[in-house]
């Protein structure tokens, strides 16, 4: 049953909120007025499940271009103004966490967003109730791909991470997920993966809509804890 597991993580953008192309475009459009032309497939392989300064540090030097001190800033707060009438949660996420907490599965999030905009997103969609754990990529050393966030997530919510299931939509997010040890689900519901060409491991189990998450959780066991 699925409340075998000690705790189900959820990454956030990609994820939970349907919130990556909105943030491409808005980074495109900033860089583009900054004479820094880049497309969504660069965003896409350089830039999802990273954080802002992972992303500002390819800027300058993979790119070449120093970012102005404000643009971090300017980035967020254009981002969010899109994301008041734009945002939209993804399909079946609020019953699929409402079927969670009837069965009593602690759930949390953990996300490469800064505090800000992760805690405004989810209560734009109103999924800020339902997932009162939150754990982002400023309160470890260091982001994803490694393993710190989830493990803080574990730590903190005393789960075994070998016990801990995940469900994120980014190559380094599996990859922290692997790393700390854990079962991981790749969500690919987004609209930013529906065209996308995945590079994705063939035995990485895929979960593309939240109304089929009864069979993921049915057919996935933890690991016996070590």
């Amino acid at each position: 049953m699925a409340h075998d597991w000690d705790l189900i993580i959820f990454d956030c953008d990609g994820v939970l909120i349907d919130s990556e192309l909105l943030s491409a475009e808005v980074l495109i459009d900033l860089l583009a007025a900054d004479g820094v032309e880049i497309d969504f497939d660069h965003v896409r392989r350089n830039f999802l499940g990273r954080s802002f300064p992972t992303v500002a540090r390819h800027i300058r030097e993979e790119l070449g271009h120093a970012l102005a001190p404000d643009f971090d800033a300017l980035y967020r707060a254009r981002l969010l103004e899109r994301f008041e009438t734009e945002l939209r949660p993804m399909p079946g996420i609020a019953s699929a966490l409402e079927m969670l907490a009837m069965r009593g599965v602690p759930v949390c999030v953990a996300t490469s967003s800064s505090p800000p905009r992760v805690a405004r997103s989810l209560d734009i969609v109103g999924l800020a109730t339902a997932l009162p754990h939150v754990f982002t990529a400023s309160q470890v050393a260091r982001g994803k791909p490694a393993p710190d966030l989830f493990l803080l997530a574990a730590r903190t919510l005393g789960a075994e991470p070998s016990r801990c299931l995940v469900f994120e939509d980014s190559l380094p997010g599996l990859e922290a997920a692997q790393a700390a040890e854990m079962t991981a689900v790749r969500y690919t519901g987004g609209s930013h993966l529906t065209q996308a060409k995945l590079r994705h491991h063939p035995s990485l189990p895929i979960l593309a809509d939240w109304a089929d998450l009864p069979s993921i959780l049915n057919r996935l066991r933890p690991e016996a804890v070590r």
